[in-house]
């Protein structure tokens, strides 16, 4: 059997640098077929486009695709017809038909102090936001008329049913071994909007086919007073586009760093998913040998869990990284007062070490 094929994306600011660090990471766990592409404001630069279809194709035809970052104020202009960074991104998302994105929260033990939230009310907190990723309002026609302007959200029974089922199936394979119920909280404005309705309806009815999954629905706004009164008390969120985006870096704050949550975004079965860590491309601190690579292998890790059928290997890179935390390593994003800052390469060296224990 060929070795799995992955396109890496390094992007932009310290995008490189981070993919760079994961590559040693994959490497140590297996064999593996790298293809390095350009896209974003590198891509920008070399094409005058932001993606192009042969990048595009080239993703389409891997196995799986693990993104660094892309954007910075190089290319920030208020010309409405110049390309944007970004622009990459979304066209990945829809060239590739990547409906479902799926952000972990798990703070690490050794991190919890770093929440905004007090220690006894984050500790414990495992949970999965599954947002549907390309309908709803940012999809829909939208438009200005003078002093007016509209933004159309439509949503269909197929497309929440899809999602649905996402979010059912990830529950179950969450709870696997664990000895607990499988849970789903659908999250919609079912008290004022006809979409929510007809998403509450969906839900309900495709639920009974996962009879060992509980179900309960919770209006938005009640859902992101809850992630922050008892977040440990959620298992899986599945919700809308709009909703989605909001409590998906709701949720994220709870660790108290962008710097080490991952995200996986996945199509239809057997295509390929783009696999990335949440944080930007910190174009400040790109260069200098200090970002912090740890969302990029739990990214890395999510891509051989949820893309490669390789949770073994996943579970692995899981427990490096918390062991290396727990040893007190720190990037300069996560160092408190006190603690020491370490670089990429050091702590990447710490992880690889882990590994190879």
């Amino acid at each position: 059997m060929s070795a799995p094929r992955i396109v890496m994306l390094p992007g932009d600011g310290i995008g490189p640098e981070i993919i760079g660090a994961a590559k040693r990471l994959l490497e140590a766990i297996g064999e593996f077929e790298f293809e390095e592409r350009l896209m974003g404001g590198c891509s920008i630069d070399a094409h005058g486009t932001a993606l192009t279809d042969e990048v595009l194709e080239a993703c389409r035809a891997a196995d799986a695709v693990l993104l660094g970052a892309v954007g910075g104020p190089k290319w920030d202009s208020t010309d409405p017809g110049a390309p944007r960074p970004e622009q990459g991104l979304l066209g990945l998302r829809k060239g590739m038909g990547l409906y479902a994105n799926l952000r972990p929260v798990r703070p690490s033990p050794a991190l919890v102090s770093a929440s905004p939230l007090r220690e006894e009310r984050i500790a414990g907190t495992d949970l999965l936001v599954v947002r549907e990723l390309t309908g709803g309002i940012y999809f829909g026609d939208s438009g200005r008329d003078g002093d007016s302007a509209h933004d159309t959200c439509e949503y269909s029974a197929a497309e929440i049913e899809r999602i649905a089922r996402v979010g059912f199936e990830a529950a179950q394979r969450r709870a696997e071994g664990s000895g607990r119920k499988p849970r789903v909280t659908s999250v919609d404005k079912a008290n004022v909007l006809e979409t929510s309705r007809l998403w509450r309806e969906v839900v309900g009815r495709v639920a009974p086919d996962y009879p060992d999954v509980e179900l309960n629905h919770l209006l938005v706004d009640n859902a992101a007073m809850q992630l922050v009164s008892r977040p440990a008390d959620f298992d899986v969120i599945v919700t809308e586009n709009l909703f989605g985006d909001i409590l998906s870096d709701e949720s994220a704050m709870l660790t108290g760093s962008l710097g080490m949550l991952p995200s996986a975004s996945l199509g239809a079965d057997g295509e390929p998913g783009l696999f990335e860590p949440v944080h930007g491309s910190a174009p400040d601190i790109a260069g200098q040998g200090i970002a912090n690579p740890l969302a990029t292998f739990l990214s890395a890790a999510m891509m051989l869990r949820h893309g490669l059928g390789r949770a073994d290997d996943a579970a692995r890179i899981d427990s490096a990284v918390d062991a290396v935390l727990d040893r007190g390593l720190r990037t300069p994003d996560l160092a408190g007062e006190g603690e020491t800052a370490v670089g990429t390469d050091e702590v990447t060296e710490a992880v690889l070490a882990e590994l190879n224990a």
